[in-house]
């Protein structure tokens, strides 16, 4: 069976493309998804039927068993997402999650500080964005919906303090893997005599999409700016609707749970601290494992890059379940509930775990048609070095979007921004790679098919397009607002002057959409 290539080819978008249109036209998922991956699969094997469907069942075998061996990262991943549904129907049951709402009334004044609070919470659980999203989603749900938060908003607040947070922070998944990625390339262009984590450091004000998105996103909790389609679903939670009944049940979302009436506040913090611990401790641990099993001194940046992230968020869970448990048993609450809690909080997050499934196998089948290779191949040599910044924050953008991964394009078009920086003006290298990781998250934040975009509807309990077509616009202003400061970082060299181009952006922006809102 020969695969072909379309590195060199703009058929390599029509699969991801038309997913993604698909997705947003029909608001079906899965049937796009199916339709992506079918495209793709025949045009990887030049339409033919036999080798088509071959292709495909490998695809699919490979995302739970590869190489000979169960696929340890794909599990690790499902089983994570099953036990943190676990949990959550069980905090239900125990009535925990009507007791944080009760407090809430008592101690968070109104919606602004319900919203306001969310934020502070995923600004504070960056180890990882999986986490981060899922995490933050269990413990704000019950506060938000008390103050009739739609679930849209509690998705973009998740979203846009999941990779935002986690691609600046050098303590995190994202952090390690990024120092490790930029180091290697780096030591690659003679530059091994600069500290790695001083480099990465050096790029967090440079990554403009990234800090915008985290001041938009308080403005518009703080001011309640909502336009387009957000508006429509804030509009629609104040009357109760906290999401779109028509659609059925959105992922993570449990009905038909009994709630005891001696439920504690206690019951929703203790087994999330433990869950949040644990989970960093087997970060830390596996990571300290290898780099002891490589001869090397433990530090906290190296224990983060060599860190099995998938298997410490699944043994993470599984601690905080035992936990929810010791405690749902000391309360006194009885057997059958908490088999219901079990079985119906599994059951609950197979519409994420299906989504997930098909969004990994296009993601297969788009790395197989070299989509990505394609789009790098875009940035050409004929462009003026200043705007190169600019380029590559369009181009990573873009790939982002079309791949649905935010980590393939780091991996991507990190080696040809230094390519570039290298071959214009090594003065740029920085500023190049910084674009990369902003227009990677940007891309990541409106792509349709991405697993964060998934995951962060899923920890809000909120149905996928919905969360997509209302981040659009905030995610859309921001790169707008990251473009203008990229440029003008290009034609200066001056980060200083970029970030007070993009701050003058920003200003009116929050000008023209409190015009907006009015």
């Amino acid at each position: 069976m020969t695969v072909l290539s379309y590195a060199d080819s703009a058929l390599s978008l029509l699969p991801p493309v038309m997913a993604i249109l698909l997705a947003i036209v029909t608001r079906k998922v899965l049937i796009s998804l199916g339709v992506g991956i079918l495209l793709g699969t025949l045009l990887l094997n030049d339409f033919s039927v036999l080798d088509s469907g071959r292709f495909l069942l490998e695809s699919v075998i490979s995302l739970l068993w590869r190489d000979g061996a169960l696929n340890s990262w794909n599990l690790y991943i499902l089983g994570f997402l099953i036990l943190l549904g676990m949990i959550t129907a069980l905090i239900t049951v125990s009535g925990a999650a009507r007791a944080f709402a009760i407090w809430a009334r008592n101690h968070i004044r109104n919606k602004r500080d319900a919203k306001l609070l969310t934020i502070f919470l995923g600004c504070v659980v960056f180890i990882d964005d999986y986490f981060n999203s899922l995490v933050v989603g269990s413990v704000a749900r019950p506060l938000t919906d008390r103050y009739y938060v739609s679930r849209a908003k509690l998705a973009y607040i998740l979203d846009s303090t999941a990779a935002p947070v986690c691609v600046i922070s050098p303590v995190s998944s994202w952090g390690a893997y990024i120092i490790a990625l930029i180091g290697g390339i780096l030591t690659a262009h003679g530059f091994a005599d600069t500290g790695h984590l001083s480099l990465f450091i050096q790029m967090i004000p440079m990554n403009f999409y990234a800090i915008f998105a985290l001041l938009l996103l308080f403005c518009v909790a703080f001011w309640g700016l909502d336009i387009g389609p957000m508006r429509t679903h804030e509009l629609n939670a104040v009357r109760g609707e906290l999401y779109d009944e028509s659609k059925g049940l959105p992922p993570g979302a449990n009905v038909d749970l009994p709630e005891a009436e001696s439920g504690r506040v206690l019951g929703l913090f203790l087994p999330i601290s433990v869950l949040v611990l644990a989970t960093l401790y087997f970060m830390l641990s596996s990571g300290a494992r290898v780099l002891s099993a490589d001869g090397l001194a433990f530090s906290l940046i190296g224990a983060f890059e060599k860190t099995d992230v998938s298997s410490s968020l699944f043994f993470g869970a599984l601690v905080g379940l035992g936990a929810t448990l010791a405690l749902v048993f000391i309360q006194g609450i009885d057997k059958p509930s908490v088999v219901k809690g079990v079985t119906l909080g599994a059951r609950s997050m197979l519409p994420a775990i299906y989504i997930l499934l098909f969004a990994w196998t296009i993601a297969a089948v788009i790395g197989q048609l070299e989509t990505g290779k394609f789009m790098a191949s875009l940035a050409t040599d004929n462009i003026p070095f200043a705007l190169l910044p600019a380029l590559m924050f369009v181009l990573a953008g873009f790939t982002a979007f079309a791949t649905g991964t935010s980590w393939g394009t780091f991996g991507i078009m990190l080696p040809i921004a230094a390519d570039m920086a290298m071959g214009s003006h090594t003065g740029m290298m920085l500023p190049m790679l910084a674009a990369v990781l902003a227009g990677a998250v940007f891309g990541d934040h409106c792509s349709p098919i991405s697993d964060t975009t998934i995951l962060s509807s899923t920890g809000a309990s909120c149905h996928h397009i919905d969360h997509v077509v209302t981040q659009l616009p905030y995610a859309l202003i921001v790169a707008a607002i990251s473009l203008g400061g990229y440029v003008v970082l290009g034609f200066t060299e001056s980060v200083a002057l970029g970030l007070g181009a993009c701050s003058l952006l920003f200003l009116l922006s929050l000008l023209w959409l409190k015009l907006k809102t009015r």
